[in-house]
């Protein structure tokens, strides 16, 4: 097959390529998948405004960061055991993205060790956590993270346990026993090869808003909320104190029928008023996709599924393609719109109403077909 030309080849090439159980707790999501649909659907109703002879050679894609400039606004969502997509795991994503200055966040269930992980970076890493019911396992990990020289903790808010992901549960889906969470012993580790059951023993169900000053007194780093999609929270976090916000709905593995993430992004934004930066996840897979999102007030996109699509067809070179496929696309977006710098895009350059209302069809990535024992209902 000729080589990949955008992240839905990576998809449809890695469905090919992965046992379908492993495709379908990659891929799936909660419930009956409204709401991973919607990620996608909503993005593609979204229509841009071009700009005629707009006299830009070479736009200025990078952004600011927590401090850092990133080339592109474009990052690595955590996602767990890359391992399950390529033996090389996640030490290859992190020497792929930090081939291209673009930043990794780490899953806590990755399957390699966080040192090894910063050993093979060499761009931004942030350390993505769950509480767990012993506190001290998360902040054991932020205070690795930091001696590590990772720059930003990323505390998951939407997660009390994970969502109900039936392809998972039809499919009686358990890591395989080669793959387990290097980061974690004990009881944080025990029974983690079937993460739902996990979730619900693990996790910290009590978890309230002033544990993000006991991650950043315990790491000296900045933390970020992620899985924030209402005003409401929004006003928590940074009430809190977070130094930034990530839009995201779990990729649709959460709770199902909640917003698409660009639909909730102006809610977002609205309420932060500037005061940390916002950065979205969920359905991102073109440069237009990356362009809607910032003219509705993202800083930068993190994209999680793409990642391991692309390590599962061709390892790190396989993720670096798909990041650069990204980011070009982006670049051209941005002069067929009229943007020179990141700093220009704004709500006028998309059309009136900015992005259509939910849309709860099938999802435009590759899902398995049909089967009596995998019915999607």
């Amino acid at each position: 097959m000729r080589e990949p030309l955008t992240l839905d080849d990576f998809a449809r090439l890695a469905r090919g390529q992965l046992p379908a159980a492993t495709w379908d707790f990659i891929a799936g999501g909660a419930g009956r998948e409204r709401t991973l649909a919607a990620n996608e659907a909503v993005f593609g109703a979204v229509r841009l405004r071009p700009r005629a002879l707009p006299g830009i050679e070479e736009p200025d894609t990078s952004v600011e960061v927590l401090g850092s400039r990133w080339p592109a606004p474009v990052g690595i969502a955590p996602v767990a055991y890359h391992g399950l997509a390529h033996p090389d795991g996640e030490p290859a994503t992190a020497a792929a993205a930090g081939a291209l200055g673009l930043p990794l966040v780490v899953s806590t269930f990755a399957g390699r060790s966080l040192e090894e992980v910063a050993r093979a970076a060499s761009a931004p890493l942030w350390l993505q956590l769950y509480c767990f019911r012993d506190h001290e396992t998360t902040l054991g990990l932020a205070r690795r993270a930091r001696d590590s020289g990772y720059q930003a903790l990323v505390l998951t808010v939407d997660t009390p346990f994970t969502g109900r992901r039936l392809r998972d549960l039809r499919n009686g889906f358990a890591v395989p026993a080669h793959i387990t969470p290097a980061n974690l012993t004990g009881t944080a580790a025990a029974g983690s090869a079937t993460p739902g059951a996990h979730s619900r023993l693990a996790f910290d169900r009590r978890l309230d808003w002033s544990f993000v000053a006991r991650l950043g007194a315990a790491s000296g780093l900045p933390v970020l909320a992620k899985g924030v999609l209402t005003a409401p929270d929004a006003e928590a976090a940074v009430a809190a104190g977070v130094a930034g916000i990530v839009v995201s709905n779990h990729g649709g593995r959460q709770l199902d029928g909640a917003p698409a993430t660009l639909e909730a992004l102006p809610e977002v934004v609205s309420a932060v008023r500037g005061r940390c930066p916002v950065l979205l996840d969920g359905g991102v897979r073109t440069g237009a996709d990356v362009l809607a999102a910032l003219a509705l007030g993202a800083r930068a996109v993190l994209v999680g599924r793409p990642a391991l699509y692309a390590l599962a067809v061709g390892g790190a070179s396989g993720v670096r393609r798909m990041l650069t496929l990204l980011t070009e696309d982006f670049a051209d977006t941005m002069v067929l719109t009229g943007h020179a710098a990141t700093g220009t895009i704004g709500p006028d350059t998309l059309a009136p109403p900015h992005h259509a209302p939910p849309h709860h069809g099938p999802p435009t990535a590759p899902r398995p077909a049909p089967h009596r024992d995998r019915s999607h209902g």
